[in-house]
């Protein structure tokens, strides 16, 4: 069964606007499916370059307009994917929105880093950018029913949103287990020649063993016997290859509000699960708290790029250890979030209360998770 992904819709309104399209995300988050479904819905001729393929990446290099245009044919929609294969593809792309603007490109591409070097300065204007995740909560609520969805919580916290992880009723864990394995680490190690892939590992392993807690690169160093330096590119790596992503702490009023530090969480917790070979269930872990946090928030980050949602988020913590999870700024109005697998009573530190007295803090839990994941237009309130 094919699943609607939310950002179809906003990919389809920039259609032949005279903007290159390119759709970034991990491996097996489903970019072909939705670029495949954007094809299907397209009532025009369109045309599918698979670039695994040699010949079709061979087709597409170092070509001419006229080449293009002969390729192209009467072609309007132009599907270009797993783009980052192609050498020269940015080139080629700013060679065909400039002398074929009849037609509309979208390139998608796995490695954002690879692709991004690629396309930055050929297509300096010309590009229209979407980054593509694993499923959301709210993906799954409109395939099933919300109730479905809410019942399989304990489930998707352990195995995590991957498109056909989620569609197993078996072999979820070998499954995950493949994707982390065989695809997590081939864009990075294939495009950058890290010279040690197990340090990579390494890293990854500490960084999952540490969410929900503040982030020192210079202790990581220090745990992997490796510079500061290396442990903050290989950070950037992996939050380009789409496998982290980075919270910042929030600072304004208080001089005891930590400045310098940052949390770190997986995109996916089943990816962040298989990484420390942890799938077992709920009930046998004492990870549950960082666990819900760790997934509360990646939902929470995929709903705002689903609905090209451009909100500041950040993290608020205090030397004292005094913290709030998160809080979402936008407008200049802060939003504050507490995340517990429990409906547990909710405490606002003091010294937020009386620096930030206008921001509303609400707590988040399995059983209103719901009011956070979803559109006012699902009943829901965000």
């Amino acid at each position: 069964m094919v699943i609607e992904r939310t950002i179809q819709k906003s990919i389809e309104k920039t259609l032949f606007k005279g903007k290159i399209i390119i759709l970034y995300g991990a491996r097996q988050v489903g970019k072909t499916t939705l670029a495949r479904e954007i094809q299907k819905s397209w009532p025009g001729p369109s045309l599918f370059f698979n670039c695994d393929e040699p010949d079709v990446r061979a087709s597409l290099t170092d070509v001419t307009s006229t080449e293009l245009r002969s390729l192209f044919g009467s072609n309007r929609l132009i599907v270009i994917d797993e783009a980052q294969r192609v050498r020269n593809i940015g080139i080629t792309l700013k060679l065909a929105v400039d002398t074929i603007p009849e037609c509309q490109i979208l390139a998608t591409g796995s490695s954002s880093f690879e692709l991004s070097n690629r396309l930055v300065e050929p297509l300096t204007g010309r590009k229209i950018e979407f980054h593509l995740h694993p499923f959301t909560f709210e993906e799954l609520v409109h395939a099933s029913t919300l109730q479905d969805v809410q019942r399989l919580l304990p489930r998707r916290l352990i195995y995590g949103m991957y498109p056909e992880v989620t569609q197993l009723q078996t072999n979820a864990e070998q499954l995950i287990s493949e994707i982390s394995g065989s695809y997590l680490y081939k864009d990075v190690l294939e495009y950058h020649h890290i010279r040690k892939p197990e340090m990579l590992e390494k890293l990854l392993q500490a960084l999952a063993l540490q969410i929900g807690n503040e982030v020192s690169y210079s202790e990581l160093a220090k745990l992997l016997g490796i510079s500061k330096i290396t442990v903050e590119q290989y950070v950037h790596l992996l939050e380009q290859s789409f496998i982290i992503f980075r919270i910042r702490p929030f600072r304004k009023n208080l001089r005891t509000e930590i400045r310098r530090l940052r949390k770190i969480y997986f995109y996916d917790t089943g990816i962040r699960n298989a990484v420390i070979r942890n799938l077992n269930p709920l009930e046998l872990r004492q990870d549950v708290g960082a666990l819900w946090e760790n997934f509360a928030m990646s939902e929470r980050m995929k709903y705002h790029a689903s609905h090209q949602q451009f909100i500041n988020m950040y993290f608020w913590r205090t030397h004292t250890q005094q913290e709030i999870d998160l809080l979402e700024e936008k407008g200049g109005v802060l939003s504050g979030y507490e995340m517990k697998w429990s409906n547990t009573p909710l405490h606002v530190p003091k010294a937020f209360r009386e620096s930030y007295p206008d921001t509303t803090i609400k707590l988040i839990h399995s059983k209103n998770v719901h009011d956070f994941l979803l559109s006012s237009k699902n009943g829901a309130t965000i």
